[in-house]
């Protein structure tokens, strides 16, 4: 079938952004076909579009960029058991050229979530890359545990806000890097201690952290091993530790997220219980000129939370 989207022709600035029909490829057995009611901007989809990605995704022209769906099933494969026509879910989809910016999208069986009760469509699209990555870094990667104490960096941005929220839930103190305007909200997030980056060195105030999470690289990430413990860990979702450094520590890793279906299951259920909630700072509607304004602004890394596209 063909889906109305917002796609790229060739690699460059957001003005490649175009409405165009894609044709989807068939549906496969254990796949579904989602009719999206709301997808979000992650960095990513902006990292591609310029054409810094294309060697590890070498991909065919058009590419429909965006990895996160909220929405309806309206089609089942033939060995699909546990999902109905009509459920209402949202995913991390695996990451094709098939992406999410779009009316329609498929999604393999096992990475589709239950949408969480009494959450928006465009609460539960901003969730599932950033969540899972948070959820990732944390507890798959970082190992964090009750009573320990985490450092997360930039925690009002789009993953920090859920990293926060679910190192809160399982007992760790958390202690978080942000801008003044946003501390009040990452206190109610449940943020312990939030630093002011613009007055404050946080590698001169910190000591014997046992978890960094580092989306920022760079010179924050080389101060990160400053504050931790010898058993300490520090994950990056943005560049490889220096390795020297490195050897001062237990861990010192950088990763990539895995789609997973029971892990944003467990993010969902959390959502449903109200521990955890999204924040979407900012919506825009889901044609060519919508997106190129998202990822115009989720380039500046100046948006509070997630930046969510509405297909009305």
């Amino acid at each position: 079938m063909e889906t109305r989207a917002i796609v790229i022709e060739e690699y460059g600035h957001a003005d490649q952004l175009k409405e165009s029909n894609v044709a989807l490829p068939e549906l496969g057995e254990h796949q579904v076909l989602v009719k999206i009611k709301a997808t979000s901007v992650n960095p990513i989809d902006w990292k591609l579009r310029e054409g810094y990605l294309a060697q590890m995704m070498p991909w065919d022209f058009p590419i429909i960029l965006g990895w996160d769906v909220a929405g309806e099933i309206v089609e089942i494969g033939s060995a699909v058991k546990d999902w109905q026509v009509g459920q209402e879910i949202f995913s991390r989809p695996e990451t094709t050229r098939f992406g999410t910016y779009a009316d329609y999208t498929i999604v393999d069986d096992h990475l589709l979530a239950r949408k969480p009760e009494g959450a928006s469509f465009e609460d539960a699209a901003a969730v599932p890359l950033a969540g899972l990555t948070a959820y990732q870094a944390l507890f798959t990667h970082g190992k964090l545990k009750a009573g320990e104490k985490v450092l997360i960096h930039a925690g009002a941005g789009g993953v920090g806000i859920y990293a926060v929220q679910l190192a809160k839930n399982i007992g760790a103190t958390v202690i978080t890097t942000a801008s003044k305007k946003n501390h009040a909200l990452l206190k109610e997030l449940g943020a312990d201690q939030v630093i002011d980056y613009h007055t404050t060195d946080f590698s001169e105030v910190l000591e014997d952290i046992d978890l960094v999470f580092d989306t920022m690289g760079g010179d924050v990430q080389r101060d990160s091993f400053k504050v931790l413990n010898e058993n300490g860990r520090l994950i990056s979702i943005v560049s490889q530790p220096d390795e020297e450094l490195a050897k001062n520590v237990a861990v010192a890793e950088s990763i990539w997220l895995q789609p997973d279906g029971k892990q944003l299951q467990e993010i969902a259920d959390l959502m449903t219980e109200g521990k955890v909630k999204s924040v979407v700072g900012h919506t825009y509607p889901l044609t060519a000129e919508g997106v190129k304004k998202a990822h115009e602004l989720n380039e500046t890394h100046n948006a509070k939370g997630k930046i969510v596209l509405v297909n009305e």
